[in-house]
């Protein structure tokens, strides 16, 4: 299967019971953001710029935890930032693991390799590491040489260890999609267990004109869409035909709900109007009717998987074909 059984159980299970209590809005994924320091300066990333007056804060483990309790999700992505950077990151995971809870851990793999020696393999625990390109094309990006090659060899080592290892890969406007099916190729080489992709997202800190709109979105992944079909892609199928401009989704922003030191972020990951001190305040109180494409213009180029694969849960069990089709693509 693409995804480990206990994860398909646990997230079927979580969707089915919210169903069944007819409740409407629910999240799939707790983003945690424990600290937004980090290691390199990205073309490209929002976080380090939203957040730069205050940086240097981060939440306490004691926070971390509380937030997980809060927020019923079965997954935490654990991002920032860099979470290596957070002191208390193996606590952190350890304490997150005994929850029950499913672990995606966000990193640039600078620090990993050393990290690793600290960490045990999970059946509920993902590393997932950032790769934008080949050699030149990564190390341009992160603003950093050596980064690309620091980073494949963290992850030759993580799958030596026996950890299960995805990738996540923006696609930005000047991106090679050629060179991105070299990578993919290369990545599974090496035993990744799975690629993630997504378009980048113009954050309004960012100045860089590194982004697609959705015309240039829709033309640049109909390419990646058939790249999927050689590749092991832990993107969905259905979430890639809504980047091809084959399939209509609207956005689920609380589908992934973020928290980070200044705590917990709304109206989504990508845009800052309010944060909130509690996960109930932030869902009771979010004027979620105001957001989505046509709606708010800061959402009009977005196709982010953070807003719109939770939308994809929702509208699987509405075609028998979209059944199907996600049945095989897990299976297989």
């Amino acid at each position: 299967m693409r995804f480990p059984m206990r994860l398909n159980y646990d997230l079927t299970k979580y969707i089915i019971s919210n169903k069944i209590s007819k409740v409407e809005k629910y999240p799939l994924v707790l983003m945690l953001e424990p600290t937004h320091l980090c290691n390199l300066a990205c073309s490209g990333c929002g976080r380090i710029r939203e957040y730069a007056d205050t940086i240097q804060e981060m939440m306490s483990l004691e926070e971390c935890l509380q937030s997980v309790d809060e927020c019923p999700a079965p997954v935490v992505t654990i991002t920032g930032g860099e979470p290596f950077l957070y002191p208390h990151i193996h606590e952190l995971i350890a304490a997150v693991l005994q929850r029950g809870k499913h672990i995606y851990l966000c990193t640039n793999g600078i620090l990993l390799e050393k990290a690793l020696d600290s960490m045990t393999p999970h059946p509920n625990f993902t590393l997932n590491i950032h790769v934008d390109g080949l050699e030149e094309t990564h190390d341009r990006i992160l603003e950093r040489k050596g980064a690309f090659n620091t980073a494949m060899a963290a992850i030759k080592k993580a799958k030596e260890r026996g950890f299960r290892v995805c990738t996540n890969t923006t696609i930005f406007n000047e991106t090679d999609l050629v060179e991105i099916e070299m990578l993919f190729s290369r990545l599974e080489e090496i035993g990744v267990d799975g690629l993630l992709v997504a378009p980048g997202f113009g954050y309004e800190a960012v100045g860089e004109k590194l982004f697609l709109a959705r015309r240039d979105i829709e033309k640049k992944f109909v390419a990646v869409y058939e790249m999927s079909k050689k590749h092991r892609f832990f993107s969905t199928p259905m979430y890639l035909r809504f980047l091809k401009g084959e399939k209509k989704l609207e956005c689920t922003p609380w589908g992934n709900p973020t928290r980070n030191p200044r705590g917990w972020k709304a109206p989504c990951y990508l845009i800052t109007d309010s944060h909130y001190p509690t996960f109930a305040e932030m869902m009771a109180k979010t004027d979620w009717e105001k957001y989505g494409v046509g709606k708010d213009p800061r959402c009009a180029q977005c196709m982010m998987h953070c807003g719109f694969e939770p939308t994809v849960v929702n509208e699987i069990g509405k075609s028998w074909k979209d059944i199907f089709e996600m049945m095989i693509w897990n299976l297989t």
